[in-house]
């Protein structure tokens, strides 16, 4: 048995580990733009990328260095060093070179436009201000947003049967080009359970589909998506099994405040798809769904229109029959295998839910034992105004 506990700390309450955020001078009014993660001693680390064949230069770096240890992650906001070509991977190697001694085998991530070269000079700059003694968890989660609201970070205590101790700790950023491809996003995990590389990549890899690659905001896959997992094991404790549970639960807390903090989103939806021929089938009808602009919509305009949900099960290629399938808001039925409920009375208690920051939407397609949960958002004015101006 174990026992999980959510803390305070973000990627800082792992042993050993130190974050902060600064200026250097990428956005306007002074606003953080420019973090690190630093362990006091070398990490193992596993990752995971976007599915983008559009890579960016610092996925493109870090996989040129093959297998490696680390112990310090560069990061910067406002621009994505995306579509950059080689130059774009000289510029890191440039600015990595100028970090101080003690840093070994640094890697950096980038989030922001695309197709513009790095602002070399104020990122060298900028580190020379970092204090890696310092523990500013929220100035490192702050520096790393672009359209976000708020930023995102979570962290639990693990105790073990036997007493013994590990933390994981993480922080992200995203909240617009979010799609079930891996999220338009970044995310840093520090964990210092003594846990080897090959098991957390295989864990990463177990957790990620039902979690990052579950969300959507708009369809659209970055060319910079992230997960970074750093182990320096000083707690010299871990179980497979806590382990994974906790990095599903952060993967899966951070994934759900990402769709929620969508570029203008008002709702944060479940998509919990049942019945279906296979796992995957139903994957594919809550990812549907979760894309659909028409069921996003909808869900601005609080519309309990079931109509398009039905639509896009059917439209989704998966098995369907609209003699099986089943649909709620929460737990308003307003189909089920034929049926028609949507009454007067019905579509009041359906408008109800609607409104409702958070909810979900349940569709039972009767066909077998696949099932599948998608996280999606509203679509609405807000989100073309900040993505019409987004690079000015």
């Amino acid at each position: 048995m174990y026992k999980l506990k959510k803390i305070e700390g973000g990627v800082c309450a792992s042993e050993g580990f130190y974050a902060d955020g600064i200026s250097a001078g990428l956005k306007a009014n002074n606003a953080k733009d420019m973090a690190f993660v630093y362990s006091d001693v070398v990490c193992d680390i596993a990752a995971t990328f976007t599915t983008n064949k559009m890579t960016a230069a610092p996925i493109r770096h870090f996989k040129k260095k093959g297998d490696f240890q680390t112990n310090f992650v560069l990061i910067n906001s406002k621009n994505a060093n995306a579509m950059t070509g080689e130059a774009g991977i000289k510029d890191i190697e440039e600015i990595l070179a100028t970090l101080p001694q003690g840093i070994i085998n640094p890697v950096m991530s980038s989030t922001g436009v695309i197709g513009v070269r790095l602002p070399k000079e104020k990122l060298i700059e900028g580190a020379k201000l970092f204090n890696l003694t310092r523990q500013e968890p929220n100035a490192a989660a702050q520096a790393i947003m672009t359209t976000d609201t708020f930023s995102k970070q979570i962290a639990y205590e693990v105790t073990l049967e036997d007493k013994t101790v590990f933390h994981i700790g993480a922080m992200a950023k995203g909240a617009g080009m979010i799609n079930p491809a891996m999220a338009t996003m970044l995310c840093f995990i520090t964990t210092d359970a003594k846990v080897n590389k090959e098991e957390m990549q295989e864990i990463i890899n177990e957790n990620v589909q039902t979690t990052f690659n579950a969300a959507s905001v708009d369809g659209d896959t970055s060319t910079n998506d992230t997960v970074m997992l750093l182990s320096n094991g000083k707690s010299g404790a871990y179980n497979r099994a806590a382990f994974s549970e906790a990095l599903y639960e952060i993967m899966r807390f951070l994934a759900r405040q990402m769709v929620k903090d969508g570029e203008g989103a008002t709702k944060l939806v479940t998509y919990e798809v049942s019945g279906a021929k296979s796992d995957s089938e139903a994957e594919t009808v809550a990812k549907a769904l979760s894309n659909s602009l028409l069921v996003k919509t909808a869900l601005y305009g609080e519309d309990p229109n079931w109509g398009r949900v039905a639509s896009t099960v059917g439209a989704s290629g998966a098995e369907a029959d609209e003699s099986l399938l089943t649909i709620s808001f929460n737990d308003v039925c307003v189909y089920e295998k034929g049926s028609l409920y949507f009454d007067a009375e019905m579509e009041k208690k359906a408008s109800a839910v609607m409104k409702l920051d958070e909810f979900s939407i349940y569709c039972d397609l009767g066909i077998g034992n696949g099932k599948f949960t998608a996280f999606g958002c509203d679509l609405g004015h807000k989100y073309v105004e900040i993505n019409a101006d987004y690079r000015t």
